[in-house]
């Protein structure tokens, strides 16, 4: 089994870890907050609250079967090498267990608050059924052999796959809207620091261990940064955040708009 092989590496790669667990597992709060305050979700896309609890669940499948399953351990150092050290820490499950519960009571905001007109598009209604569809499939065609690395590694290839999309709706929602309102910029800004800081951990790592075996990226965190920019949020008075939004999604049709 591999073990470090510099102490101050070792210590680096601590740091960053929960470095990146503090500011993703933060990152969540914003916007539960801001549902709170304004006991609405009109503004905050469903389709991509969806998105985020499939693709945190799948990461935790991934992170918890690796980290703690003797098993997918011994099939991990089968496959790559028993010097190679086991990709994933502590601070890694940690996180999955905290975004996967920190959404699930995002989605439970969704049923509880004002949502207006907005729903869970069939797009992300087919894609989310596939996804789970494909993940069963995996499921029945590993259990024979007991292929259950490969199993894992499926499920971290729907995370990263999950993460690529999932902020396409709520970009494409703001670019519809031409406002941010509604979305907490601060989970962008906060996911960005934790990605970055868990990119770098992985890069501690594989100095450490002259390997790239445990090394990975993924895109896709970029894209409502820039909306943010392009569409500023309003300014709101009297602490009534998302009015200006409600009335942007539920705006009855001018009489004009009958005319023929």
């Amino acid at each position: 089994m591999g073990s470090w092989n510099s102490v101050p590496l070792e210590v680096i790669y601590q740091i960053l870890g929960w470095f990146a667990f503090g500011v993703w597992s933060i990152s969540f709060y914003p916007q539960t907050i801001l549902n709170f305050r304004r006991k609405s979700v009109v503004g905050l896309n469903f389709d991509f609250v969806v998105f985020n609890l499939t693709k945190h669940s799948t990461y935790l499948i991934y992170n918890a079967s690796l980290f703690f399953s003797p098993v997918v351990q011994r099939q991990y150092h089968e496959k790559y090498g028993y010097n190679e050290m086991i990709p994933v820490a502590a601070n890694d499950v940690a996180f999955s267990i905290h975004a996967v519960l920190l959404t699930a009571f995002i989605l439970f905001q969704v049923f509880i608050y004002e949502r207006g007109t907005q729903k869970v598009s069939r797009v992300c209604t087919g894609i989310t059924i596939t996804v789970w569809g494909y993940a069963a499939v995996c499921l029945i065609l590993a259990w024979p052999n007991g292929s259950w690395l490969w199993l894992v590694t499926r499920f971290n290839f729907i995370q990263v796959m999950m993460t690529t999309i999932k902020y396409i709706p709520q970009a494409y929602m703001n670019f519809l809207r031409k406002s941010t309102e509604g979305w907490s910029i601060v989970n962008i800004l906060l996911d960005l620091s934790g990605g970055t800081a868990n990119f770098a951990q992985m890069g501690v790592q594989s100095i450490d261990q002259d390997s790239l075996e445990n090394f990975y990226g993924n895109v896709g965190k970029l894209l409502l940064s820039l909306h943010y920019l392009l569409y500023p949020k309003a300014k709101v008075e009297d602490g009534t955040a998302g009015e200006n939004v409600e009335r942007l999604l539920n705006k009855p049709p001018k009489e004009s708009d009958h005319k023929v």
